[in-house]
């Protein structure tokens, strides 16, 4: 998985993945209510299985937004 970290608004933060799918790539689009990166980062990276998980199933099925998959925080246990 290979991260790209983006702002979205003082409210949280975005972070863009790429899920590799044989030679090719997804992009995928995390939004979180963490507000600086390196939070956010640190929660993508404590989920990863499960976010890209989920990025394959919404791919499978075809939940796209513009091409890319958009994924939400995991709700808490």
């Amino acid at each position: 998985m290979r991260v790209v970290p983006r702002d979205v608004s003082s409210d949280g933060q975005t972070i863009t993945f790429f899920l590799a799918l044989g030679a090719g790539r997804q992009m995928c689009r995390l939004a979180t209510t963490f507000l600086t990166q390196k939070q956010a980062f640190s929660y993508l990276h404590r989920n990863r299985t499960a976010f890209e998980r989920m990025a394959r199933a919404q791919l499978a099925s075809g939940e796209l937004d513009d091409g890319i998959v958009v994924l939400t925080m995991l709700e808490a246990e």
